[in-house]
């Protein structure tokens, strides 16, 4: 069984649309996929939901704080756990998911404010023992990116220069908000427009696969 944690110490950087999609892809490739949705604002677990009645269903988990034995509920045979962390979370906060995730994925936003808050998030991560000595991969993501602007260039080759590989740039598009207020993802589409975004994620699927 393998389990991704995905989290940030900064609100809104669109964490819960990564973990949804990590959910949908694995659970499209035949994979029995769990989402343990850790988050107070159960977004990931509305999105499930509406998911339940198709052939690539994702069982959501409460991993809250009140819940903190989610662990037990994941049922036998489970083959891809997704994580998504509470929102704003410092690595104190994440032990929990730190303890069991093999693959740690850190969203960021292009903007100095969001590069600023990522720092110290991380410089707290590096001390975990799991990530200092290599059991906890950690894969930064480029996200609601315009690649077209200096903006969006600059902030990515900073993050290239930090010491955590950049797995992914996704571009910035609506169609996120709209696929996860209907429980889907763009693996469940196949359109010209769905493909050219699909090989945004390539990078990240790769990466995670190797954890």
């Amino acid at each position: 069984m393998k389990t991704v944690l995905v989290a940030s110490s900064k609100g809104g950087v669109g964490k819960t649309t990564i973990a949804t999609h990590l959910a949908a892809e694995s659970a499209l490739a035949g994979r029995r996929t769990v989402l343990v949705d850790a988050d107070p604002q159960g977004s990931s677990t509305r999105w499930a939901e509406r998911r339940s009645g198709m052939d690539s269903a994702v069982l959501p988990i409460d991993g809250s704080s009140r819940h903190r034995s989610a662990w037990r509920s994941i049922p036998e045979g489970t083959e891809r756990v997704v994580i998504d962390a509470p929102a704003g979370a410092q690595a104190d906060a994440l032990e929990v998911y730190l303890e069991h995730a093999d693959a740690l994925v850190v969203p960021v936003l292009p903007s100095a404010l969001d590069i600023d808050a990522t720092v110290p998030f991380l410089n707290t991560l590096a001390r975990h023992p799991r990530i200092r000595g290599g059991a906890l991969r950690v894969g930064l993501v480029g996200n609601r990116l315009r690649p077209w602007t200096n903006a969006s260039q600059q902030a990515m080759d900073l993050l290239r220069q930090w010491p955590y590989p950049l797995v992914a740039e996704l571009r910035d598009s609506q169609a996120y908000v709209m696929l996860v207020g209907f429980g889907k993802s763009l693996y469940d589409y196949n359109s010209a427009l769905v493909r050219d975004h699909q090989a945004d994620w390539q990078p990240l699927l790769r990466w995670v696969r190797k954890a």
